[in-house]
């Protein structure tokens, strides 16, 4: 029983659980505010273009059997919403690692240094 603990306590405190765990929270709020962003403002949207039609009620009666295709738009409506907010913030974030890795280090002694040496041997080649 000791091992099994000493095992399950390593397994959680890894990095990758924690992060797993932190990524599934951010996750399903992300979640709400693509289901506010589409339940707010696209259907609202769609229903003034279509005549007040809401997507999400959109069925199809075959017999007794119903099929309710509006709430499969909706999935692919928030599906696509997800995918591109998270292609627009990976993209941003992926730009300001860039800029910060592009940034000057700033003057330490020992580069002040070899920007000495190089000036020496620059003017030595002349």
């Amino acid at each position: 029983m000791k091992g099994f603990v000493k095992d399950f306590k390593e397994f959680v405190l890894r990095g990758n659980v924690i992060d797993l765990a932190v990524a599934v929270v951010l996750g399903a709020a992300f979640k709400a505010i693509i289901d506010a962003i589409v339940n707010n403002i696209f259907s609202p949207v769609i229903g003034m273009i279509t005549g007040g039609l809401a997507l999400d009620q959109l069925t199809l009666q075959v017999g007794e059997v119903t099929f309710q295709y509006g709430v499969l738009i909706m999935a692919v409506i928030n599906f696509i919403l997800i995918a591109l907010l998270l292609f627009i913030v990976i993209r941003v974030i992926s730009r300001l690692r860039k800029a910060k890795e592009e940034e000057p280090t700033p003057d330490t002694p020992e580069v002040e240094i070899l920007k000495e040496i190089r000036e020496l041997l620059k003017s030595q080649q002349k």
